[in-house]
């Protein structure tokens, strides 16, 4: 059984009316950490989940944070260790003081006797309060960074920041030593995006990091669709309903219009969630404020003379806004709102007037709010910088935009809340998506696979060699470059069909010093040689079988078998075989389909049902892959089995970076490639699934059809191909 201790040093947390939005401590980590621990401590091999944050005694924060232990339930508590005196001070202000934490947080925990199996860390300060213990402990720790100090430190600088004044501000030096320290000593790094793990490749210790990622989860007891009422009782049916008035309350008392649509915006009152632009877009269209209401909830305020720079100047800018447009009785930005309990509630309202949710950040390392509105079924408009780029490619439920650029920010809303079939599919499509990719019990599932995974005592295993040239491994690591394509509607429109290929052969042969040339299909080894010769292409990688295999080679199937020990993981082929056996509406596919680590069936689309799969698999829903194609196929693959996934193995095995990536396709199946900083070529003749996307720097939508489109791609980044 295992006990594990979350540290999150700075917060403001407590088990009861968490204050997101307070200040700038008091984001999506609060949450986050809260949730991780109330669902870990509900898996069955968990005996305990502590939370440990800053004991605080202040008069001006609540009494709550100043319990030395607070209850969440029978298996999970709030364990707060005094230091740095009693008052609240801002997180950065707390880095010469940890010493003092991880004194007193060894003494209380032997005193106490609740020695972790499993220590992880959140944000830079505990992953040094983690590192300190888990030595003294030999105790192994995971970190969690939320953000990170040196794209932080870029910023201040890019702001005008002198290197003197933001060392005395943010005390960069500590929080880039920790974080450095936590990529070479945690078992693992966890990120909630593929885009996040570039964030750290700037640090020194970044080739010696494992990293997972594992977007968080969404509390689906509180996220639930806007047309249902999960109600237990009479008791609690009337604290919803009361909840909803209060919620109702707080938005329409602005309005004079209040039946109409809603545009709804949640974020903190910080520049860089880019409220102003916002406002700006809405107040410089009346179109716009004929069709809708804006709703916007920047953080909880009482005076804001009396709150503290940044976001006094913010919400001043937005109250100046509202009158330089004349906005009284079309725009709510209510005071206050409570986090835990009214957010879903928000949501829903909003739903329920058939509006939209909007998030303009101008990065956003994740986008909980996007998966949040989706879960209600709230259309969405959110900044295609950062976490919301690979969230909309799953969820297919709103637009992705540039969130400087009002005329596209306008053009999408508008196009959601005038279209009535548009807003539906959104909304339905951003409910199925959300409980199936983002939910606490998958996320708890597959992290406590990971610890069990790190505890479990390890076999000796002799290094397995590379059955490749010596001279081809060399040229692997002196490569630049890699470029992937796919195959069927990619390389070749078709097996008779294959425009712009000499030419692209011509390319690759020139640069076969510097590029590194992979395919990834779908085919099996066997299929992708044949095709292979029919073209006459020498390829040095192949990906086969929706990333389940990994070969160096055509005619020797030269395996990668890291790969396929990395697959290994929690992969029970039959067991899945077995359980699966039982829906009749699944049939597998031909012997040539199958692999040891893919199961490939037939359906038929009227038969196809997900929950049916997911009851069958129990547990083990949470460990596998499962990939859908042209609405007849499945392919049940290893849970870290992808294309992506098998990308990002090859560019760290061979040290390639990943912004020297280009991967190119035509199909959803493909989108798993496309992780930012990957540059991507989506061909001509691409399948109607992608018709919703844009282009932008990491993004090329060619017009020429398969390899044409790829030649064109080229071209615009960069690599000159003579027409």
């Amino acid at each position: 059984m295992l006990r594990i201790h979350l540290y999150n040093i700075h917060g403001l947390i407590k088990s009861d009316g968490l204050e997101i939005g307070k200040d700038a401590d008091n984001g999506g980590q609060i949450i986050y950490v809260y949730e991780l621990a109330r669902h870990l401590s509900q898996q069955p091999d968990v005996e305990f989940v502590h939370i440990f944050t800053r004991l605080i005694d202040d008069p001006d924060e609540s009494p709550a944070y100043s319990q030395h232990i607070e209850k969440i339930n029978d298996k999970c508590d709030i364990r707060r260790i005094p230091f740095a005196g009693n008052k609240y001070m801002r997180k950065e202000r707390l880095w010469d003081h940890l010493d003092e934490y991880v004194e007193n947080a060894k003494k209380y925990i032997k005193e106490n006797d609740i020695r972790p199996n499993w220590i992880h860390s959140h944000y830079g300060d505990a992953g040094y309060v983690a590192r300190e213990l888990s030595i003294h402990f030999n105790i192994p720790f995971a970190h969690t960074g939320h953000s990170l100090g040196r794209p932080k430190r870029n910023k201040m600088k890019d702001l005008g920041m002198t290197a003197e004044e933001a060392e005395e501000t943010f005390n960069f030096e500590k929080r880039i030593a920790a974080e450095e320290s936590c990529l070479t000593l945690a078992e693992f790094v966890i990120t909630s995006t593929y885009q996040e793990i570039s964030h750290w490749e700037g640090y020194e210790n970044f080739p010696k990091a494992t990293f997972h990622v594992l977007p968080p989860g969404i509390d689906t007891d509180k996220f639930f669709p806007y047309y249902q009422y999960q109600l237990e009782n009479e008791e609690l049916q009337q604290q919803v309903a009361q909840r909803k008035y209060w919620v109702s309350q707080s938005i329409e008392k602005f309005l004079v219009n209040p039946s109409k649509p809603a545009i709804l915006a949640l974020a903190r009152p910080d520049r860089k969630k880019n409220l102003h632009t916002l406002i700006d877009a809405y107040g410089s269209d009346k179109e716009m404020q004929s069709l809708a209401n804006l709703v916007i909830f920047a953080g909880i305020r009482k005076d804001i003379s009396n709150m503290k720079g940044a976001e006094k100047e913010v919400l001043t800018e937005m109250l100046l806004l509202m009158d330089k447009y004349d906005l009284y009785g079309k725009l709510a930005i209510p005071k206050k709102h409570d986090i835990e309990n009214e957010v879903s509630l928000i949501y829903q309202y909003c739903a329920e007037k058939r509006g939209v949710f909007i998030n303009l950040a101008l990065h956003e390392n994740f986008g909980l709010t996007t998966i949040e509105a989706a879960a209600t079924g709230l259309p969405v408009v959110v900044t295609k910088n950062g976490g919301p780029s690979e969230i909309i490619p799953k969820c297919k439920n709103g637009y992705l935009v540039d969130p400087l650029d009002k005329y596209e920010v306008r053009e999408a809303i508008k196009s959601v809340l005038t279209d009535e079939g548009k807003w539906r599919r959104f909304s339905n499509q951003g409910i199925i998506a959300s409980k199936k990719y983002y939910s606490w019990d998958s996320h708890t599932n597959i992290y406590v696979g990971w610890i069990q995974e790190t505890l479990a005592p390890k076999q000796p295993r002799k290094p397995k060699e590379l059955k490749i040239p010596k001279a081809k491994a060399e040229r692997f690591k002196n490569a630049r470059n890699l470029l992937i394509t796919d195959i069927d509607g990619t390389l070749i429109a078709s097996e008779e069909s294959f425009p712009g290929l000499d030419k692209l052969k011509k390319f690759i042969e020139s640069q076969r010093e510097d590029f590194c040339i992979a395919v990834a299909s779908g085919r099996s080894i066997e299929l992708i040689r044949k095709v292979m010769k029919k073209v006459d292409l020498d390829v040095d990688m192949i990906v086969s079988s929706v990333g389940a295999r990994i070969h160096y080679d055509l005619n020797e199937e030269a395996n990668d078998e890291d790969w396929m020990d990395y697959l290994d993981f929690k992969w029970n082929r039959d067991r899945i075989l077995k359980k699966l056996s039982t829906i009749h509406w699944l049939e597998l596919q031909e012997e040539d389909a199958q692999d040891i680590y893919k199961l490939s069936y037939y359906y038929n689309l009227a038969d196809f049902d997900e929950d049916i799969i997911r009851s069958k698999l129990g547990k083990d829903f949470y460990q596998i892959t499962m990939v859908n194609s042209h609405q007849k196929y499945i392919d049940i693959l290893p849970v870290n089995a992808s294309k992506g996934n098998a990308i990002r193995y090859l560019c760290q095995k061979w040290s390639i970076p990943l912004r020297n990536v280009i991967a190119c396709g035509d199909s959803g199946n493909d989108m798993d490639m496309f992780r930012k900083p990957i540059k991507g070529i989506i061909v001509g003749n691409r399948s109607r699934e992608l018709n919703y996307l844009k282009e932008d720097e990491y993004l090329y939508l060619a017009e020429g059809k398969a390899a044409e489109g790829i030649i064109e791609g080229l071209n615009h980044y960069g690599f000159k191909i003579d027409n």
